[in-house]
C-alpha cells in the first residue's frame, strides 16, 4: 500500500490535477487489498509542478481584475487632479477663445478661400486623365503634367499660410490637412487610372473591344466619380467601391454625437488642465534648463496623451460618420493597435487609409525599382516622419524638428529594443512610447506658439506683478526663482 501511495503522489506531482482538491477517489471492492489507495490519498498529495501566476513562465492570462483596478485608481487620480485644479484656477472653459483661433477677417477669409481653390486642382487633374484616354496627351507628357500639378497642389497652401497674415491658426491647419490629403488622392487618382489603362491594352486584340474599354473607362472619368473619391473616407482610387444598401439615420447622428462630444471634451481639456501648465512658463522649451523642462513634460504628458487618444476616436467617429452618409462599406479604418507588441505593428495598424497609401504607392514602387524591402521601408517612415513635423511646424511658423527627431527615436526604439521586449513587454514599451512620444513633441509646439503669442503676453507679464502674487495666483510656477 505505501508503494501504490508513493506512485500516486509521484504522479500528481508531475500532471496536471483537473479534479478538485475536495474530490476523493472512491475505493472499488474488488480490487485487492494491497492494490486498494490510501482514503485519504487526495488529501494527502496536494502539491505538483507549477508556476507562480504572476510570473513570466506563466500562461495566466486572467488580468481583468487588475485592470479593473487601474481603471479605478486612474479615474480616483485624475478626479483629484481635477478638483485640485478647479479650486487652484477655477472654472475656466470658455468656448469664444476657441473660435478666437478660427474667425478671420470679415471681408477677407483666406483660409475658405484656399480650400476654394483647390477645386482647381481636382479639376485640372480630371481634365488631363480625359485628354490621355482620348489620346491627345502621351501618357509621358501626361504624368510630367500630374506632377507638375500635384507640386503647385503642395506648395500653393504653403505660400499662403507663411505670407498671409490674416490667415487664423487653426484655418491653417485645416487648410493644409485639406490639401494633404487631396494631394495623396489624386497621386492615387492618376497612378491607379494609368494601371486602368495597362491592364486593359493586352486584351484589346480589335478595334471594337478598344472603343468598348475607352467606353467603360470614361464612364468612371466623371466629375461625380471624382468628388465621391474626394469625400469618401480612403486615400485609394478604384473604380468602384463597396457600398452599402442605404443609409442608416441613427448611426448617423450617433456619430455626429460623438463628434460633438468628443470635441467639447477635447477642448475642456486644453483650457483648463493644458493652457494653466503654459501659463507657468515664460520661457520657450528650447530656452528653459533641463529641470524647468523636464517639470513641464512630466505635468503635460497625461493631458497631451488624452488628447491623443480623444483625437483617435474624433477620427473613429469622422470616418465613420462620412462612410455612413456616402454608404461608402470599407469601414477598415484601424486595427487593434492597443495591442500591439512592437511600435512597428503600431504603425501598420494605427491608420489603415494611410498605411495602405503608403504601401500601394510608394513602398510597391520602391521595391519595383529595385530598393531593397529594409530601406523602403525605411523610406517610407521618414517621409512620414517629415509630413507629420510639417503639418504642424507651418501653420505655427515655428520648425524646431522635435516631431521627426521623437519618431525617429522611437524608430532606434524598434530597432534595438524590439528583439528584447515581447508580449505583454512589448505592448508595455509601446505604450511608453505613445506616452513620451509624438503627442509630447506637438503639445511642445503649442507651448511654444503660446508664449510667443499676444494674448499670453496680455494675461501674463512676470515684470507687472510681484513674485508673492505670481505664487499666490499660480502655486509652484517657475516664478518662484529669483528675478
Amino acid at each position: 500500500m505505501r508503494k501504490r501511495f508513493s506512485s500516486v503522489c509521484s504522479s500528481s506531482s508531475t500532471e496536471e490535477d483537473s479534479a478538485s482538491l475536495y474530490d476523493t477517489v472512491p475505493i472499488s471492492a474488488a480490487d485487492p487489498p494491497d492494490e486498494q489507495e490510501h482514503p485519504y490519498a487526495s488529501l494527502l498529495c496536494c502539491h505538483r509542478v507549477q508556476d507562480s501566476l504572476l510570473s513570466s513562465n506563466s500562461s495566466f492570462t486572467g488580468y481583468r481584475g487588475i485592470l479593473n483596478w487601474i481603471i479605478i485608481l486612474l479615474v480616483l487620480t485624475h478626479a483629484h487632479l481635477f478638483l485640485e485644479n478647479f479650486i487652484q484656477h477655477g472654472y475656466l472653459i470658455d468656448v469664444k477663445k476657441v473660435l478666437e483661433h478660427l474667425i478671420e477677417d470679415n471681408c477677407n477669409w483666406p483660409s475658405v478661400n484656399l480650400i476654394l481653390a483647390a477645386n482647381m486642382f481636382a479639376v485640372t487633374a480630371l481634365l488631363l486623365e480625359r485628354s490621355q484616354e482620348k489620346g491627345v496627351l502621351s501618357p509621358v507628357n501626361a504624368r510630367r503634367l500630374h506632377l507638375t500639378n500635384l507640386g503647385f497642389l503642395l506648395l500653393f497652401p504653403a505660400a499662403v499660410i507663411v505670407h498671409e497674415p490674416t490667415i487664423s491658426t487653426g484655418g491653417a491647419f485645416f487648410s493644409l490637412w485639406f490639401y494633404t490629403v487631396l494631394g495623396m488622392k489624386l497621386y492615387s487618382y492618376q497612378e491607379a487610372n494609368h494601371w486602368y489603362r495597362q491592364a486593359r491594352l493586352p486584351d484589346a486584340e480589335t478595334d471594337n473591344n478598344v472603343s468598348v474599354a475607352q467606353r467603360v473607362h470614361n464612364e468612371h472619368l466623371t466629375l461625380r466619380g471624382l468628388y465621391y473619391f474626394f469625400l469618401a473616407p480612403t486615400l485609394c482610387y478604384q473604380r468602384d467601391f463597396p457600398r452599402t444598401p442605404k443609409v442608416r439615420v441613427n448611426k448617423l447622428l450617433h456619430r455626429l454625437l460623438e463628434m460633438v462630444i468628443v470635441v467639447q471634451i477635447m477642448v475642456a481639456i486644453v483650457q483648463q488642465w493644458i493652457e494653466p501648465i503654459f501659463q507657468r512658463s515664460e520661457y520657450s522649451f528650447s530656452t528653459m534648463d533641463i529641470t524647468m523642462r523636464v517639470e513641464h513634460l512630466v505635468g503635460l504628458a497625461a493631458p497631451a496623451h488624452f488628447l491623443w487618444l480623444l483625437f483617435f476616436f474624433l477620427s473613429h467617429s469622422y470616418l465613420n460618420f462620412c462612410a455612413e452618409l456616402l454608404r461608402f462599406g470599407d469601414r477598415h479604418f484601424y486595427g487593434d493597435w492597443w495591442n500591439a507588441t512592437t511600435l512597428i505593428a503600431f504603425w501598420k495598424n494605427w491608420s489603415i487609409p494611410c498605411q495602405r497609401w503608403c504601401h500601394r504607392h510608394v513602398y510597391t514602387r520602391l521595391v519595383e525599382n529595385n530598393v531593397p524591402p529594409s530601406r523602403a521601408e525605411l523610406l517610407v517612415f521618414l517621409m512620414s516622419a517629415a509630413l507629420c513635423e510639417c503639418m504642424i511646424a507651418l501653420p505655427l511658423h515655428s520648425c524646431r524638428l522635435w516631431i521627426f527627431f521623437m519618431m525617429v527615436a522611437e524608430l532606434l526604439v524598434a530597432v534595438f529594443l524590439g528583439n528584447h521586449f515581447e508580449g505583454n513587454y512589448g505592448n508595455g514599451l509601446v505604450w511608453l512610447c505613445l506616452l513620451l512620444g509624438p503627442p509630447l513633441a506637438v503639445t511642445t509646439y503649442f507651448h511654444d506658439h503660446y508664449i510667443s503669442s499676444p494674448h499670453h503676453h496680455h494675461h501674463h507679464h512676470p515684470s507687472s506683478s510681484s513674485p508673492l502674487t505670481s505664487d499666490r495666483r499660480l502655486p509652484g510656477s517657475v516664478f518662484l526663482k529669483p528675478h
